[in-house]
């Protein structure tokens, strides 16, 4: 099954997209909450229904949202391919890098990441699958970490590089507002390989593909992160995991390459589709 939230008549709404059409749960009985869409034993139900309903509308012209409108937690892993930590100058981790980012910090499909350039200039994208809980977990082997993962998205981790670097922590060069993006499909874990993996992920930037690898390079995969992450957490449903970037990321580049105003920004992950992205500056700066 695969969900987007989508704006109708002023309001979020939420719909099962079938092809290019989009067929609103509200007309099928269901609520438009997509962690209660997600749990277990309802995808196939929504589908169902989905397919046997009249009531569709099409996709082109709609405006999408995020495909959660506000997770209770958002945790990315850091340093989860090796290419990209030894671009870095890492080491390849025997535990992860984890941190988390705020709700202001994403936007959804089609919006602008915007750049805060009055402070810095150095926005950088980076192509992540995310995990959206679908059941709470806590203290979950790694053996049964797949019964939780109620679908998977798109994820791009943008981050103001020399912010990141300032400390420590990574926090504030992960939280500008509206610097990553989230969206806009959640696909169930019926359509794709256990663990999604391996799939391809890629990123582009103007057209240009800048980061190209595969899911099964992860060093810690996503049953792997459910497990370590509900060790100290509990997850619940509609909470989001970010799992980390292939290399090729801006920063490493040579010349640097950084998002700037106009550009347009995709992340891509076969079999769930496409996040694009423009970029702006933000204008909060301009005050």
């Amino acid at each position: 099954m695969r969900l987007l939230r989508y704006e109708d008549g002023g309001r979020a709404a939420v719909g099962v997209l079938l092809g290019d059409a989009v067929v609103p749960v509200a007309a099928l009985g269901f609520p438009d909450d997509p962690a209660a869409l997600i749990a277990p034993g309802m995808a196939a139900k929504v589908s169902a229904a989905a397919a046997a309903s009249s009531d569709r509308r099409p996709l082109a012209g709609l405006k999408l949202l995020m495909p959660v409108a506000r997770p209770g937690k958002v945790v990315c892993i850091g340093l989860n391919y090796a290419l990209h930590a030894k671009e870095g100058g890492n080491p390849i981790p025997d535990y992860p890098a984890v941190f988390l980012r705020v709700q202001s910090s994403l936007v959804g499909p089609g919006e602008p990441m915007l750049r805060p350039a009055a402070v810095s200039t150095k926005l950088d994208y980076e192509a992540e699958l995310a995990i959206v809980i679908g059941s709470t977990a806590r203290c979950v082997a790694e053996a049964d970490a797949l019964t939780h993962v109620g679908a998977y998205s798109l994820f791009n981790d943008g981050s103001v590089r020399d912010y990141q670097r300032k400390s420590t922590q990574w926090t504030m060069g992960k939280n500008f507002d509206a610097t990553g993006a989230f969206g806009p499909v959640l696909v169930t874990p019926d359509e794709l390989p256990p663990g999604a993996a391996p799939l391809r992920i890629t990123s582009r930037v103007d057209g240009q593909t800048v980061q190209d690898s595969t899911t099964g390079d992860m060093i810690f995969p996503v049953a792997r992160c459910i497990s370590i992450l509900s060790e100290v957490m509990t997850l619940e449903p509609g909470d989001v995991i970010a799992t980390g970037t292939p290399s090729g990321v801006g920063y490493a580049r040579k010349p640097p390459l950084f998002l700037a105003p106009g550009m347009v920004v995709e992340v891509e992950v076969e079999g769930i589709g496409v996040l694009r992205n423009t970029v702006a500056d933000d204008p909060a700066f301009a005050k």
